[in-house]
């Protein structure tokens, strides 16, 4: 039995823990920074498999490290975990399956480390979907010393890992002065009325911006009663592009376009962020081809695999400016439903999803040795990751 054999059949030996393990977490479902049984259950997992658990991580109570340390000099592999749901649908997103991967993954790919060498990381990285974790790990260097990093995001087709959008979420704040809207309207300051304005700003703004830009939002807070002027009003948006400098770009159009509001209606302005910045996905192309060599190897043909596409943003682009990251999809279900449907849910935690999430560990585990020990692989992943990260900080120079 080859060293992939041994892998496979690693991930194999635990199959029946991993699946009971995505099961119980799609059971119960938990939010962002709140994901304490996931957290637990997930921990508990590597520290019965021989790794080293620290939790929580840099004040997130739910966030942890599992760390297996060879007696060998190596480098050092990092496996990603997401395990928040989302509100009122539950894990749509299949986070459930996503942390059961790379946890399969590692399991998998221990006794290999041991003799090989090296350190096997699993980071559990909460809140995706919202104040996603992974860019606070990422600002404190957490992933510096990774020499690449790997998750995979369960899907109707398989896909290549490709890019994310960098975004921006931004609250913008108006502050008025009430009054009677019919016995004496000249005496308020209308906060929804900057608001209505800050909406049709970024309106105009729209057929001036890439066709990678997208600014969408909502009103929060637009007042009380329909005879009191509102003295506060509130906004939220999301704004995204394909890389990061543009995005701020674009960021300082809207604040403009607010501060335009403000002084048009007479209200004064807060502008804050309202949860965290997400960079874009910088797919290594090395790994990427690694992933996809291995998923043809076991039988999955070319032609089905989806050519990437630039879709939403996540915080794994954080990840990708430290060390190399990939973020591919694997199919796990077998009928057209989109992420965050109640449709994809469903099918997410049937059998044929938790089979395909035992496909998917082996996936990441093969690719992860593969970089180990194709000679002259691991080169072309850091030289790659150095050509990368140099155009990003040129790009975001004065």
């Amino acid at each position: 039995m080859n060293n992939k054999q041994r892998i496979t059949a690693s991930v194999d030996a635990c199959a029946d823990e991993l699946k009971e393990i995505a099961a119980y977490i799609a059971r119960n479902p938990e939010l962002g920074n709140e994901e304490f049984k996931a957290s637990a259950r997930l921990r508990q997992a590597l520290t019965g498999h021989g790794f080293d658990v620290e939790a929580p991580v840099l004040g997130i109570e739910t966030a942890f490290i599992g760390t297996f340390a060879s007696d060998k000099p190596g480098p050092t592999v990092a496996l990603l975990c997401e395990y928040d749901a989302l509100p009122e649908i539950g894990h749509a997103c299949g986070h459930h399956l996503i942390c059961t991967m790379s946890l399969g993954a590692a399991i998998g790919l221990k006794d290999v480390i041991a003799e090989l060498g090296g350190t096997l990381r699993v980071y559990g990285t909460p809140a995706e979907e919202t104040r996603g974790a992974k860019v606070t790990m990422a600002d404190a260097g957490l992933f510096d010393d990774c020499d690449f990093a790997l998750m995979a995001h369960p899907y109707y087709a398989f896909q290549k890992s490709g890019s994310s959008l960098a975004m921006d979420a931004i609250q913008y704040e108006f502050y008025g002065k009430s009054s009677h809207a019919a016995a004496s309207p000249e005496a308020g300051i209308n906060a929804l009325d900057a608001v209505l304005q800050l909406f049709n700003g970024i309106n105009a703004l729209r057929q001036q911006t890439r066709s990678d830009a997208r600014i969408h939002g909502i009103i929060n807070h637009g007042g009380v009663a329909a005879n009191v002027i509102p003295d506060y009003a509130s906004a939220q948006f999301y704004v995204r592009s394909a890389d990061r400098p543009y995005t701020d770009e674009l960021v300082g159009k809207v604040r403009r376009i607010a501060e335009g509001a403000a002084m048009q209606t007479g209200c004064e302005v807060k502008i804050s962020n309202y949860e965290y910045s997400y960079d874009e996905l910088i797919t290594n192309e090395a790994l990427s081809e690694t992933f996809t060599r291995n998923l043809v190897e076991a039988g999955v043909e070319p032609g089905v695999i989806l050519e990437p596409e630039n879709g939403g943003s996540a915080d794994v682009g954080n990840v990708s400016t430290r060390c190399p990251a990939i973020h591919p999809y694997v199919q796990v279900v077998y009928e057209r439903h989109e992420l965050h449907s109640i449709g994809f849910r469903d099918l997410a935690q049937k059998d044929e999803a938790y089979d395909a999430m035992i496909f998917g560990a082996k996936m990441l585990a093969g690719t992860a040795y593969d970089v180990l020990t194709v000679p002259g692989l691991l080169e072309r992943v850091r030289a790659e990751f150095a050509r990368s990260a140099g155009a990003s900080a040129a790009a975001e120079r004065p």
